[in-house]
């Protein structure tokens, strides 16, 4: 082995297609050992991208990357790609402000075709490129890298069906980290994936295909079948073979002897789907990922010696564990709720409650459009199903909102986690639209936490709330500090609260901007701004007597919400339009999310920069007033 490190020599794939392939193993060492020196000192996602080493530096070294595609999905694993393709000095600033992304993102590299933020869509993606370079005349390779957990979601399946029915050149990489299709895999399975990939069979194979077209028609079908069967018995992949792909596998993801000759048959294949099936270990190659129950999915800063993460300041409860307390609180007192997540029963809190009551729980994979639906079922037979899903996974649900559960007045309670910015995971998780989608619908009651105290509240809410779909929204991270009731109590649906009485200014705060509306109001009463507080707590139905109230009787009404443009501001100055109280010489200014896309950066940079703190607040006050405001500050 050279002690020369190779890593140093790599400055994009172009190096790399340089090295001997006995120099491979060599530098996929090298490769672990700088991924895990840099995320111990930035956090992120590592296990994922621990167990695709020796599979990203296969596909750079046997693809002509970027003339070739290839398309990670989800982007957790794409940390040893972003290493090899000319971000390795960069890399100590991933998911921090001003630095790369942690997923897949086209603006920052050519060799990234296609962002990744949200799972499953990789295949859907692949094939829309192979069929633009087929239009175009190209002869390139699209290489689609799925995970298994990933192939849960039905838009993989309904985008290996049309690549199947197109006979699309494409190849997809299954990266089974979780054993959870095949079992071990051993120089056997290798040695039959390698015959199947390879030339000889597949030309032997359209032989006897171009024969059983000979065949009478009761003859054609059994020919193909028993084909199908025979291989299938020794490799599997059965499935992917009904879906129109060509099944190679399983091999051993971590083994570069069994995968370059694989990668480098199917690259030449030339026709139809392909699926690779590849075995890897989340977290290989680092003890302590490996025996973590989560892989080290993802981390914080750590001790790269002992694996030792650092410690989150201990305060105040995350607004997450709030709602996992508060479920089981109800769920003790109720036999009929149950609670539903979407591969996220660590994110959600939910996998505290799976331990309590195990036959209540329910994680679906991801699939968040089942989710709904199966809670709309579960609803419709009397049960109270919690769906907990990160807002901005929410999305990929809408149509089963409006159709399975809206529709039918089924009272599906949407616990949603992750509102509003989401610091270090950047534009592609943020929380922004839930609001403004949700908010249009009939029927639909929308909340949103103020505090983790109200969050209590408003579980307690939801639980009782049998007359339709109910949501509360509530961010990531921890709360407050303020007291925590032992349960919740049941909120007056449509109701909000006046926190400080005040007659010039009125601050409305929808969510978990009240504290620093507060903070504002006290500002702006040094300034002889005499101010009201108010939480509305429902975006719907909205507190008309309280709007009303505040907008007849104060100059200045302001808005603040930490959600995109289109939620709980438009559904307020649409309530003050009909009721003509815009007419009066109110001065409104609604303060939301800016109308782009916001990359990572601290939780508070990302609030301050939006104008949605307490000195965005009182700017916007001041710039209503105009004049008059700069007046009472000379005074």
């Amino acid at each position: 082995m050279s002690q020369t490190p190779l890593l140093d020599r790599v400055r994009d794939p172009s190096d790399l297609r340089k090295l001997d392939e006995k120099e491979l193993k060599q530098l996929a060492d090298e490769l672990r050992t700088d991924l895990i020196d840099a995320v111990s000192k930035t956090g992120g996602h590592l296990g994922a991208g621990l167990g695709v080493v020796e599979l990203t530096v296969a596909l750079h070294y046997v693809f002509d990357t970027p003339r070739d595609r290839v398309i990670w999905d989800v982007g957790h694993q794409a940390y040893p790609h972003k290493l090899l393709t000319g971000r390795r000095e960069a890399m100590r600033t991933i998911r921090q402000e001003g630095g790369l992304s942690g997923f897949a993102k086209r603006t920052e590299s050519d060799y990234d075709p296609f962002g990744a933020g949200h799972s499953s869509t990789s295949i859907s993606a692949g094939l829309g490129m192979a069929v633009a370079r087929d239009l175009s005349g190209g002869t390139n390779n699209v290489v689609a890298v799925i995970g298994d957990g990933a192939m849960s979601a039905g838009m993989a399946y309904e985008a290996m069906n049309n690549a199947g029915a197109l006979n699309a050149r494409l190849i997809v990489i299954l990266n089974d980290n979780d054993m959870s299709i095949a079992p071990p895999t051993g120089a056997m399975s290798a040695y039959l994936a390698r015959l199947v990939s390879g030339k000889t069979y597949r030309t032997l194979r359209g032989h006897a295909k171009s024969f059983s077209r000979r065949l009478p028609e009761f003859m054609r079908e059994g020919a193909r079948k028993t084909e199908e069967f025979t291989r299938s018995f020794f490799t599997g992949g059965t499935l992917f073979e009904e879906l129109g792909f060509y099944y190679v596998g399983p091999i051993d993801g971590h083994d570069l002897d069994h995968l370059l000759p694989v990668l480098k048959n199917v690259r030449d294949a030339g026709e139809g789907p392909i699926l690779v099936h590849v075995v890897t270990k989340k977290g290989k190659g680092y003890p302590p990922a490996e025996n973590s129950a989560d892989k080290y999915h993802g981390v914080s800063k750590f001790d790269v010696i002992t694996g030792a993460q650092a410690k989150a300041k201990a305060n105040a409860p995350s607004y997450t564990n709030v709602f996992a307390d508060s479920l089981i609180r109800e769920a003790e007192a109720d036999d009929r709720i149950v609670a539903i997540n979407a591969a996220m029963p660590n994110g959600t809190g939910l996998d505290r409650f799976a331990e309590l009551f195990p036959t209540r729980s329910f994680d679906v994979g991801i699939a968040e459009q089942h989710a709904v639906t199966f809670a709309a079922g579960l609803a419709s037979e009397g049960y109270k199903p919690f769906c907990a899903i990160y807002s901005t996974f929410l999305q990929r649900a809408y149509d089963q909102i409006v159709h399975d559960v809206a529709i039918q007045h089924l009272p599906v309670r949407f616990a949603i986690d992750r509102a509003g910015f989401v610091g270090a995971d950047g534009p592609t998780h943020a929380g922004s639209f839930d609001t403004g989608f949700l908010a249009p619908l009939p029927g639909m009651v929308v909340m949103a936490a103020a505090d983790e105290a109200e969050l209590r509240h408003m579980v307690r809410t939801a639980a009782l709330y049998d007359a339709g779909p109910i949501s509360f929204r509530y961010p990531r991270g921890n709360g407050t500090g303020v007291d925590l009731p032992e349960r919740g109590e049941a909120l007056p649906i449509g109701k909000g609260r006046v926190i400080r009485e005040g007659t010039k200014v009125a601050i409305l705060s929808f969510g978990t901007r009240l504290a620093d509306a507060v903070l504002a109001a006290e500002e702006l009463e040094t300034f002889g701004l005499s101010t009201t507080v108010a939480d509305a707590r429902f975006a719907k139905p909205l507190d008309a007597d309280l709007i009303a109230r505040l907008a007849r009787e104060h100059e200045v009404l302001i808005t603040v919400e930490e959600g995109a443009a289109g939620g709980f501001a438009a559904q307020v100055l649409q309530f003050l339009a009909a009721r003509g109280l815009l007419d009066q010489g109110l001065k409104i200014r609604p303060l939301v999310m800016p109308d782009r896309f916001v990359d990572h950066a601290a939780p508070e940079a990302m609030i301050r920069q939006a104008g949605l703190d307490r000195a965005g607040i009182v700017d916007a006050v001041f710039a209503a007033l105009g004049d008059r405001a700069k007046r009472v500050m000379q005074a």
